[in-house]
């Protein structure tokens, strides 16, 4: 076996034990009324621990810049029943995102964009990404407005429906923040080219790919940041029933 075939092989190793594993999630997915509820699953894995079984101590504002960041002095239950000793824990609040990954059935191109990401450069990893679209939900904003506006405002993309993905914490180590993840039905055509607001320093290239070039990315490992993992993962597993229904609403 060449060097080449190996790394293929681990590709399809990674990739086939991660949509397994998505697929086992949806089996069990809250919404479904033959499976537990959202609240049981807690339960079920935290032993009933719940809000009520933490005690806030203090709660300051130590840094506000282009992020927050609050420190919290709290105890908690512990799993043997105990109570913890106090905690001092930071939590960066930057708000809460709504993301969409556009998907064109008729053609099967799915749509990225790619920026540049400080976080991905301090951690020396490829400091360009490729990324779902997405923005921060704004108060009393929706969250499908944020996808349409973003949308358009990062890639030129008009999205008409929408499917959920999942509605996930980012980082619950260290931040508060939440991700509404959707994929989008959209035309990519005549999509490309170079977009961002300059007031808000973004420099945005938007990019299409086939869908079979997807999963060779993905065999490869060649994404790199959770959110368009999620999406693109979720998307194996659930782009022909997704296809057959946006092309059948034609």
């Amino acid at each position: 076996m060449t060097l080449s075939q190996a790394h293929r092989l681990d590709g399809l190793s990674y990739l086939t034990q991660t949509l397994t594993f998505l697929l086992f999630s949806v089996q069990y997915n809250p919404k479904s009324g033959d499976n537990l509820t959202s609240s049981e699953l807690y339960n079920k894995r935290s032993n009933g621990l719940n809000h009520q079984d933490i005690e806030i101590i203090d709660n300051t504002q130590v840094h506000s810049g282009y992020f927050r960041v609050d420190r919290y002095s709290l105890k908690h239950k512990l799993f043997n029943g105990n109570t913890s000793a106090l905690l001092s824990r930071e939590v960066l609040e930057r708000g809460h995102a709504a993301a969409v990954l556009p998907y064109d059935p008729d053609l099967d191109r799915i749509v990225l964009i790619e920026q540049f990401r400080i976080g991905a450069m301090t951690a020396h990893r490829a400091p360009w990404q490729l990324e779902c679209i997405a923005g921060i939900i704004e108060q009393d904003e929706s969250v499908e407005s944020v996808i349409h506006r973003e949308a358009m405002e990062e890639a030129g993309c008009t999205i008409s429906d929408i499917e959920p993905i999942a509605d996930y914490l980012s980082s619950p180590g260290a931040t508060s923040e939440t991700v509404a993840l959707y994929c989008g039905r959209t035309e990519s055509k005549n999509l490309g080219g170079l977009y961002g607001l300059a007031e808000e320093g973004e420099d945005i290239r938007v990019h299409t790919f086939s869908f079979s070039a997807i999963v060779k990315m993905l065999e490869r490992a060649e994404i790199t940041n959770a959110m368009t993992l999620i999406a693109l993962q979720w998307l194996v597993l659930h782009r022909d029933r997704v296809a057959s229904k946006w092309l059948a609403e034609e």
